[in-house]
Parts: C-alpha cells; sequence; structure tokens
C-alpha cells in the first residue's frame, strides 16, 4: 500500500489513531491522547506565531525510505511549500519536524525518525516529551535550543 492508496480509503478516513507505513507498505497505527494532540496543536501555532512567513502543519506526512513518516507538527519555509504544495506527502522533508512523545514511542524509533527525516532534507529535529520539554536536533548533533527558531520555547505548557 502507499500513502495516496491510505489518504483515498474511506475506511481509514476517521479513524482515531496516528496512521503511517512501514518499508513494507504496512499499515502502523499509534492512538493519541487528548494531551498529545493539544501539544501538537500548540507547537504548530507557536510555528507559525513566531514566523508567519513559512507554513506550520500538524500530521505531516513525509516520505522516507522506510514508508511515509509522519511528524506530529512540521514547519515549512515557503520556499519548500511552493515544491510541496498538491502533493499527497512531502518528499522533501519540511525544515523542521517535530515529534510529541507517546507511550508507544522509543529512543530507537525517535533516532530512526530523526535519520529519515534529515536523509529527506530537514534542517532540525525537534522532540517534545509527555511534560513539554522539548529536544533540538541538527543533522549532527544535540542543541540546545533551536537555530532556526531560537525564540521557541523549552516547554510548551497546555
Amino acid at each position: 500500500m502507499d500513502w495516496k492508496e491510505v489518504t483515498e480509503n474511506p475506511n481509514l478516513r476517521d479513524l482515531p489513531f496516528k496512521i503511517e507505513l512501514n518499508e513494507r507498505g504496512q499499515i502502523i497505527m499509534t492512538s493519541v491522547t487528548l494531551n498529545h494532540s493539544v501539544r501538537k496543536g500548540e507547537i504548530s501555532y507557536l510555528l507559525k506565531k513566531i514566523n508567519f512567513y513559512g507554513r506550520s502543519s500538524v500530521g505531516c506526512p513525509v516520505w522516507t525510505r522506510k514508508g511515509t513518516k509522519v511528524a506530529d507538527a512540521a514547519w515549512f519555509s515557503d520556499e519548500n511549500w511552493k515544491q510541496q504544495k498538491g502533493k499527497t506527502e512531502a518528499v522533501i522533508a519540511p525544515e523542521i519536524c517535530v515529534e510529541v512523545l507517546s507511550m508507544s514511542n522509543s529512543d530507537e524509533k525517535m533516532k530512526e525518525k530523526r535519520r529519515l527525516y534529515f536523509e529527506q532534507g530537514a534542517k532540525e529535529f525537534w522532540i517534545c516529551d509527555e511534560y513539554g520539554n522539548m529536544s533540538f536536533y541538527s543533522p549532527k548533533r544535540k542543541l540546545t535550543k533551536s537555530k532556526m527558531f531560537p525564540e521557541f520555547p523549552n516547554k510548551v505548557e497546555i
């Protein structure tokens, strides 16, 4: 199965789960909590508030060599967005890809997503833990704060 088939399947449209594809085209579903959902929205809102020239997103599908992954929140520059607009999934990753941790996330899963998003052109990868604490990464190392959004808080309150 590919991402276009997932998005066009009427049986998958209203599921209360985050859906991704693995490298074999199999659907992976993860349940989310209310806090998880609100944190994604708050992060997207803050990204747009800080830099209104780009595009912020919640639940952004990104094509990777290991299937379509969905960043919980993301930010595209205007230039990147012009290349992606109208596509089913981003082939060039948004400049910032954010994962909000849930109980099903492991360190290994986050390391893999980080690698995959960077392979697709992401400039930064952020993780928000269950308490709202933010971690920022460049392709080479962990950062003390975002280089692209230095004003972004180290903790997202909800």
